[in-house]
């Protein structure tokens, strides 16, 4: 399927709210929201201070916590690096792919903190030995039962409007592979049978058939 951002369809409209809303953000014709004045604003800080073992990413100053990831799960992101990786290094490429746990300070600043799946960094002064400050290229998430909000949603809107340059949504569950090229404003979506290419490169492409859901 393949889609676009669209001024036909409202903001409010449940099953687009995500992506329409993403394109009047863009046109500036509507503002991103403040945290409620009640609310606790948290920061890195707080992230870091967690007790040991314990996961959570911080968007616009909301902690969200992290569940432990499936088998599976770890599975796929784990031959989805190895694919990237062996283009990356067959290459001599300048990108870096890094898998989670892995810190992203997307916004450069102390109250966003998310640790993607995968990501390609393709900017080296992004990165330092904490991680990557400010938006990678390119972010894989491979939806876990309790993630789906957070993919979906949350992480949508945030990749959307902090630079990120593409977002692949990988529902193992769905067999479906949502890819939203936020510089081409395009959606497309996939199945594990289909061979996915990659926006941020102009020859490499994912055959989903070869990567073991099972």
């Amino acid at each position: 399927m393949a889609g676009s951002f669209s001024d036909s369809v409202a903001c409010g409209d449940v099953s687009v709210i995500v992506w329409n809303c993403l394109y009047f953000i863009k046109k500036g014709s509507v503002a991103m929201a403040p945290a409620l004045a009640q609310e606790k604003v948290y920061t890195i800080d707080d992230i870091y201070s967690l007790p040991e073992g314990s996961r959570a990413e911080l968007i616009d100053g909301r902690i969200y916590y992290m569940a432990p990831p499936s088998r599976k799960h770890q599975r796929i992101a784990g031959e989805l690096f190895a694919v990237i990786r062996e283009y990356i290094n067959t290459n001599n490429g300048s990108c870096e792919v890094d898998i989670a746990p892995f810190a992203v300070f997307l916004n450069n600043d102390d109250i966003n903190y998310v640790e993607p799946d995968i990501s390609v960094i393709c900017d080296p002064s992004k990165l330092d030995e904490k991680g990557c400050h400010g938006a990678p290229d390119w972010i894989i998430e491979i939806v876990s039962p309790g993630s789906k909000q957070m993919d979906y949603y949350k992480k949508l809107l945030k990749y959307g409007t902090a630079g990120v340059r593409e977002y692949w949504i990988v529902d193992f569950e769905k067999n479906r592979i949502t890819v939203y090229d936020f510089q081409r404003d395009s959606l497309e979506e996939y199945a594990f049978s289909d061979k996915v290419k990659a926006g941020i490169y102009e020859d490499f492409e994912i055959d989903f058939s070869e990567i073991s859901v099972k």
